[in-house]
């Protein structure tokens, strides 16, 4: 009787079902498989924009799995913040890695942009930038200066605090003003100022004695650039005492137009100090975002 009442059951719900032995019933996926759960926290990470997600995955036996992709929400939690992994996988992961990944028409492996990571010590990975399976560098000795100067208006000094560069004058001549780690693929710099009208970026850059990927940019005078990262803002004319300056590390391709959580270098206030002064950046490797993940066994 009971075998046929579970024949019927089979042909209604469309499942394999196997009668063994005091005619238990087995359904697929209950065949002693089991999962980890895999719990995420974040510090000092953001939201990303339109069209990006993060995504978890585990190294197991030198291959990265998938754990899942989420969101951050406003708080800055991970949404959502636990998954179900395999068991075998979790017991055999070594390390963490958190990338950022088109939301669609994504690959199955792994983006170049690598944001934390870290190693598994017993079921806990404390994840950061400076792991060599993410940016690899901390950031702490980033250190750098700018100047107030226009050069694409080589007539006109009174218009200095129309334009920022990343330089400083020697008795050589422009020399580079920021020390910076070379970042891995799938990353890049960008300068930015920042007012009451939000930020504006003064171009991307993976040099630091090279012109950015805007030259001058879009608002420069007629005449030539240093070729270092900068930008002048002539037209419309764009005054930027009071401003704060900004050293991001951004995602490439980038998830946004506004910068990136990783912020190595910021000065707050931009000051006058004269045409071709240099102004000091403050290093904010501090205030890097961070990560914990935990492996729960039920």
């Amino acid at each position: 009787m009971k075998s046929s009442l579970l024949r019927k059951l089979s042909v209604i719900l469309g499942l394999t079902i196997v009668v063994t032995a005091g005619c238990e019933l087995q359904l697929p996926g209950t065949d002693g498989d089991s999962t980890t759960t895999l719990r995420l926290t974040f510090e000092g990470l953001e939201s990303l924009g339109e069209g990006f997600v993060y995504e978890g995955w585990i190294i197991v036996n030198g291959e990265p799995v998938s754990t899942g992709r989420f969101s951050i929400d406003s708080k800055g939690m991970a949404n959502p913040s636990e998954f179900d992994i395999e068991s075998d996988d979790a017991e055999a992961a070594t390390t963490f890695v958190l990338t950022i990944e088109p939301e669609q028409n994504d690959p199955p492996e792994p983006a170049d942009t690598h944001v934390l990571a870290g190693d598994f010590d017993s079921n806990t990975a404390n994840l950061t930038v400076a792991h060599m399976a993410a940016l690899g560098d901390s950031f702490a000795d980033a250190e750098g200066s700018f100047i107030l100067e226009t050069p694409t208006t080589a007539d006109i000094t009174e218009d200095y605090d129309q334009g920022i560069w990343w330089l400083q004058m020697t008795d050589d001549g422009p020399a580079a003003s920021l020390n910076l780690p070379t970042l891995p693929a799938g990353w890049v710099y960008e300068g930015w100022v920042v007012g009451g009208d939000g930020p504006m970026s003064t171009g991307r850059f993976t040099s630091v004695d090279a012109a950015d990927d805007d030259g001058a940019g879009m608002t420069a005078g007629p005449d030539g650039a240093p070729p270092f990262p900068g930008q002048d803002l002539i037209d419309p004319a764009m005054m930027l005492i009071g401003y704060m300056a900004v050293i991001s590390v951004e995602p490439d391709p980038d998830d946004s137009p506004a910068p990136f959580a990783l912020k190595p270098l910021i000065d707050m206030d931009i000051e006058d100090v004269g045409m071709a002064g240099s102004q000091e950046m403050t290093n904010q490797s501090a205030n890097n975002p961070t990560g914990t993940v935990e492996l729960i066994t039920p």
